[in-house]
């Protein structure tokens, strides 16, 4: 890559960054959620030893689909932008049912609420998708 052609490259829009990092935090989170599934199977902590083993591994590979997601709108590849979306919209059904729970998961349920929101409003921003559908001659 010469100077010429990184200086002629139009620069990532903010909205498709942020929504890239929530897409990779709410794997992140999947992922360490399956891991600490697995760890509890494997100390003896749950019942089921490898009906827990194989979720927990399941849920970790469902992790990694929104960071691969993430990685690709960084990188600006349009394929990114539906499991990104799908991921984010998968949020908002979770997190009414953590508000419907009560206590303290009210402020998890709304964390996860709005974090799913501004996911779907950043990657669904005209400044995104034009960024990742150029138009090339």
């Amino acid at each position: 890559m010469t100077a010429e052609t990184s200086a002629s490259a139009p620069a990532r829009p903010v909205s498709l960054t942020l929504g890239a990092a929530i897409t990779a935090l709410e794997g992140a989170a999947l992922a360490v959620v399956g891991i600490f599934d697995m760890v509890s199977a494997l100390s003896g902590q749950a019942k089921q030893l490898a009906l827990n083993e194989f979720g927990g591994l399941v849920i970790v590979l469902l992790g990694v689909l929104p960071i691969l997601a993430a990685r690709a709108l960084l990188k600006e590849r349009r394929w990114g932008r539906s499991p990104a979306v799908l991921t984010n919209s998968i949020c908002l059904p979770v997190a009414y049912y953590m508000v419907q729970s009560g206590g303290a998961m009210i402020a998890a349920g709304v964390l996860v609420g709005l974090l799913g929101l501004v996911g779907i409003g950043a990657l669904l921003n005209p400044k995104s998708t034009a960024a990742l559908y150029v138009q090339e001659n």
